[in-house]
């Protein structure tokens, strides 16, 4: 797997069994894109790079008037040397140019991959699993180099890419735009996938044909947001679920992003993502450095599931972190949406008593427990027990739980503040704000400033308190609202504009230093449900809360759509009480278990309240649970219907040696008179034997998959099936 560097063509050629990446420095100045694709052996550069003089397109180099980097296809692009297309990065002098003219200075090849300083990015167990290049390029009137980062994975068809920008001058600059990727393609013959939503109805799925000019998507909210996922993908025309090729890029980022795509006249396609360069200015002094978040790039041949799988692998082995990244997480109930903030500790015994008695394994107690929280519109960042509701406090209650062997956990929001606490009241200056502005409320709250490191300091000590106070194995990590007014008492008025990053930064800390603290803590990550769902919160946090939308229906679309990036392991799926609090639809209990059993598996409703058959179907479901969880947990996703294209869905999970499957299918409208069905599977082995839900028929895997699985006819709305696969093996 090594990174070829061909002196004679000045090409870098990145490589394992499977895919390429090729880079050439033209005319020794400037990184060119090649390559990106299957794997190839050798290459001709001549072939590759073709020049033509075109009107209006400067020329860059005297001597070659053909060429001009305006229709060079490049690495990371500039803007103001006759690139007329949207650059990669910008930088602004005292003076208030924004010219720059990086050249390639040198380059090293290192076994492993460098650790990001201050950033969550995916990461090697051994120094044989990746190569990095570092090419590094010079603004010699500047005095600034920046560092092209490049790593390659051994046994994952993943390229990762990052930037570093050095001070090594006299002059102070400013960053004004600073992506962490930019890659050249030669053709715009591509169709744009991109995972949109809103509150409760997050990463739904959108693809479309490439145009002329700019598309693109982004948040400037303060967060990854529910609106767009840091995530866009290239697909070929023809591609499908199985079949053509691929491009993915998905940003290790929390907060403000842009993913964008150009198509210039000559049909070529920019794409690029990294931190939003709306309201984003970075003053990089003498000394100083400045790292971009990283960028993990996948290439798949075999369809938008092919590269979703690798996705999967890679996120849940080399993005989270932790104890937890390898074992099934436990089954657990939430009080939330049986009692909201209207329970006292006898209520909550209940609950746990009755989820113990089903086999429910952790006992999460939501938002109400502190200060004198008996509505949304006081005390957080007062993270003290609320005697009037606990008279035990959590100690006491967790102790009941602990004794009843289930586990406990804790629901925080400690990014935020109310006004009305002693937090806000003693320390007004410490939320985001602007003096003399009005300070928007949502939620009834504010956003603390943690890009002051007082702040941090303090979220540090007070959540270290409050998990040495009990026995909490799991956190719930909230954060209800978007940032407004967004400006620190703390930073100079040149230094404004990176507060939104420098919170994340202050985050990030916050997280590591607690997640390192507490490594026998499950963190999972929510924002109003799925409003941080991206990789840099997966680093410190290995799931995360989908979607507050807990409706089976509207689940199977958002589920699905955030499967296109993230495997099962890391969301979050509960099973809520009817009429659905969200949509008020009224679904049997059985669907909204198997949708959530497609996931990490919980619930969130008043369970001591349900019949006696009812109860049955909980336990019936969390016994079935057991035996297929390390399926959905660890084994490879294949999408089969797609609930964004009729009434029927389904997807199925395949263990690694192919022995195993488990296949989840749902109808949510039933057809009069319905035809009979074929569901066609996909991910077993062709010539072995299994048997379906321990019946006596066997079935070759190639009839599942060429034939299909043929289905019971449905006359009932809202229905669903799961069918166990197991290879039937030889005495």
């Amino acid at each position: 797997m090594p990174i070829n560097w061909n002196e004679k063509d000045r090409i870098f050629h990145l490589n394992n069994d499977r895919i390429s990446y090729l880079i050439q420095i033209v005319h020794g100045k400037y990184p060119a894109h090649l390559y990106w694709g299957k794997l190839v052996q050798t290459m001709q550069p001549s072939t590759i790079l073709q020049y033509k003089g075109r009107a209006f397109s400067p020329t860059s180099e005297p001597g070659f008037p053909a060429f001009s980097l305006d229709t060079l296809p490049q690495e990371y692009p500039a803007y103001g040397n006759g690139d007329f297309r949207s650059p990669a990065y910008q930088l602004r002098t005292r003076e208030g140019s924004t010219i720059t003219e990086f050249i390639y200075d040198s380059h090293e090849i290192v076994q492993g991959k460098p650790r990001l300083k201050g950033l969550p990015a995916s990461y090697i167990e051994n120094e044989s699993e990746a190569e990095t290049l570092i090419i590094t390029m010079v603004d010699s009137m500047l005095g600034i180099g920046m560092n092209l980062h490049y790593t390659i994975y051994r046994d994952l068809d993943v390229i990762t890419r990052s930037v570093t920008f050095e001070h090594l001058g006299s002059q102070e600059v400013e960053i004004i735009k600073c992506m962490s990727m930019s890659v050249d393609f030669h053709h715009s013959n591509w169709e744009w996938l991109h995972l949109h939503g809103t509150w409760g109805r997050e990463r739904h799925i959108e693809r479309k044909s490439l145009l002329h000019g700019m598309q693109s998507i982004s948040s400037s909210r303060g967060a990854s947001s529910h609106q767009h996922n840091p995530f866009i993908a290239l697909l070929a025309k023809n591609s499908t679920e199985e079949q053509g090729e691929v491009y993915g890029i998905s940003l290790v980022y929390s907060g403000n992003f842009q993913a964008s795509l150009e198509v210039d006249p000559f049909q070529t396609t920019r794409l690029s993502i990294g931190i939003n360069p709306f309201d984003f200015k970075w003053l990089l002094k003498p000394g100083e450095t400045f790292q971009t978040p990283e960028v993990l790039m996948v290439y798949s041949s075999d369809g938008l599931g092919g590269m979703s799988r690798t996705y999967h692998k890679l996120l849940r082995t080399r993005i989270c972190r932790g104890v937890y990244r390898d074992k099934t997480r436990p089954i657990l109930i939430n009080n939330w949406e049986a009692t909201y903030f209207h329970f006292n500790e006898k209520k909550l015994k209940e609950i746990a008593d009755a989820g113990k008695e089903l086999g429910i394994e952790l006992f999460v107690l939501d938002d109400g427990w502190f200060g004198h929280r008996d509505n949304d519109k006081s005390s957080l960042g007062d993270w003290q027990v609320y005697m009037k509701k606990l008279p035990n406090g959590l100690d006491g209650l967790a102790d009941y739980v602990t004794k009843k062997g289930m586990k406990f956990g804790l629901w925080v929001e400690p990014e935020m503040v109310s006004p009305d606490s002693e937090l806000y009241r003693k320390h007004p200056d410490w939320c985001l704000h602007v003096p003399g502005r009005h300070r928007t409320l949502s939620r009834n709250q504010l956003i603390l400033d943690l890009s002051r490191e007082e702040v941090c300091d303090y979220l540090i000590t007070t959540l270290t308190n409050l998990l040495n106070s009990a026995q909490i194995t799991y956190v719930k990590w909230d954060m209800n609202r978007n940032m407004t007014e967004v400006g620190s008492a703390a930073l100079p008025p040149e230094r404004q504009q990176e507060t939104a990053h420098r919170y994340m930064l202050g985050l990030y800390r916050i997280l590591e230093t607690l997640t390192g603290r507490f490594p026998h803590v499950l963190f999972e990550s929510c924002s109003g449900g799925g409003g941080r769902f991206d990789p840099g919160m997966l680093y410190y946090m290995p799931q995360t809360w989908t979607s507050d939308d807990t409706d089976a229906v509207e689940r199977l679309k958002i589920q699905y759509g955030t499967s296109i990036v993230y495997p099962a392991i890391t969301m979050g799926a509960h099973v809520s009480d009817v009429p659905n609090h969200q949509v008020g639809r009224v679904t049997p209990l059985k669907i909204r278990c198997h949708v959530a059993m497609a996931a990490n598996f919980g619930f969130e409703l008043n369970i001591d309240k349900l019949s006696g058959a009812e109860k049955n179907v909980v336990a019936e479901n969390i016994q079935l649970y057991h035996q297929i969880k390390d399926l959905v947990c660890f084994g490879d996703l294949f999408r089969l219907l797609s609930p964004f294209e009729g009434m029927d869905s389904a997807w199925m999970y395949v263990a690694a040696n192919q022995q195993r499957a488990v296949v989840f299918y749902y109808k949510t409208l039933a057809t009069p008179n319905p035809p009979f069905l074929r569901l066609k599977l996909s991910g077993l082995n062709h010539a072995m034997k299994y048997r379906i839900n321990g019946g006596e028929q066997e079935y070759y895997g190639d009839e599942l998959m060429k034939i299909g699985l043929s289905l019971p006819l449905i006359k009932n709305d809202f229905s669903s099936y799961i069918f166990k696969l197991e290879e039937v093996l030889l005495n």
